[in-house]
């Protein structure tokens, strides 16, 4: 086992330490009638998503659970559209002025959904990551992901047991786009939660490697070639034969830091602005691959520059160190 995967076997035990199993109830129990708002987090009038801190009932907060509710609009697919502007819709004229007017348009219920994503019970990491903050670019050479980085990962003990329910079929089987199921070079492909699968132009699809032992970009190597080239053929072969769209009308990429420490690489169409795709945070495949091939250690030599939040545990820890 090589030292990346050392770090992965001890964020499993911690986890599995921990006994962080999530909530005892079912998802579908969860129907937001006793829920109560402790305050917002975040919010974003472009993308209109807001970020919300709750709790379900008062025996929540005596025993400190807490819930992270994601509300955000959906997309306008043509069905929408139509059922938008239709004698179905009950509109109120709000400004006219010469040949311009602006409408409150109350469409039909059906039509008029909020994505909502629930986190529950969430940690105070949960809470930190989507509350507003301060945002910080920090360069990690080598030698800082050895002595800040690393640590940091083998301490924080971050739960990744959702990632094993998909990877053991538990749970989203039936949201597989296609899987290959190779040990070394397998992976899953399915709809990242982000994507409501409505429009083409908005897809957002994630990789997910079988392997246990590849937290991040800093574990590849040339030992890496063949899984990265196998999910970049086979993921992008799955995607055109099931949403028409071709390789070179998407954006395949890893995230550095990633959100969760298990290696999977995003798939988004060139059309959507995805969250996360800027030059500070998201590294294009193809280059990766390039990179590995023109120097076997790259990843292991590379100075890399991230982007962090003011809460965030690793940013502290660079702090720590006079690094930040």
């Amino acid at each position: 086992m090589d030292e990346c995967g050392e770090s992965a076997a001890k964020v499993a035990k911690t986890v599995h330490a921990s006994g962080e199993n999530g909530s005892s109830k079912k998802p579908e129990e969860h129907r937001f009638t006793d829920f109560e708002v402790v305050k917002i987090l975040n919010e974003n009038a472009q993308s209109k998503v807001v970020f919300i801190e709750g709790r379900f009932n008062k025996a929540d907060e005596a025993e400190d659970k807490k819930a992270v509710v994601i509300v955000e609009k959906t997309a306008l697919t043509e069905d929408v559209v139509r059922a938008v502007l239709s004698e179905r819709s009950t509109t109120q004229m709000t400004i006219q002025n010469d040949i311009y007017h602006t409408f409150q348009v109350f469409p039909p219920a059906e039509h008029s959904a909020l994505k909502t994503t629930l986190i529950y019970p969430a940690t105070n990491k949960h809470i930190a990551k989507y509350s507003k903050q301060e945002m910080f670019l920090v360069q990690e050479r080598p030698e800082d992901y050895e002595a800040i980085t690393k640590p940091y990962i083998q301490r924080a003990g971050f739960s990744i047991s959702w990632v094993d329910n998909i990877l053991q079929h538990k749970t989203e089987a039936d949201r597989i786009v296609y899987e290959d199921t190779d040990p070394d070079v397998g992976f899953i492909l399915l709809p990242d939660m982000k994507w409501d699968g409505l429009q083409v132009e908005d897809l957002y699809l994630v990789a997910i490697i079988h392997r246990r032992d590849v937290l991040s970009l800093r574990c590849l190597g040339p030992q890496s070639l063949p899984l990265l080239r196998n999910i970049l053929h086979k993921g992008t072969a799955a995607i055109s034969e099931k949403y028409g769209v071709k390789q070179n009308k998407l954006r395949i990429y890893l995230h550095y830091q990633p959100s969760y420490y298990h290696l999977h690489v995003h798939f988004t169409h060139l059309n959507y602005d995805a969250p996360g795709a800027g030059v500070e945070k998201a590294h294009l495949l193809s280059d990766v691959i390039e990179n590995i091939e023109l120097c076997a250690d790259y990843y292991q030599r590379k100075t890399m520059t991230f982007i962090t939040k003011e809460y965030d545990g690793l940013y502290k820890s660079f702090v720590e160190a006079n690094r930040g």
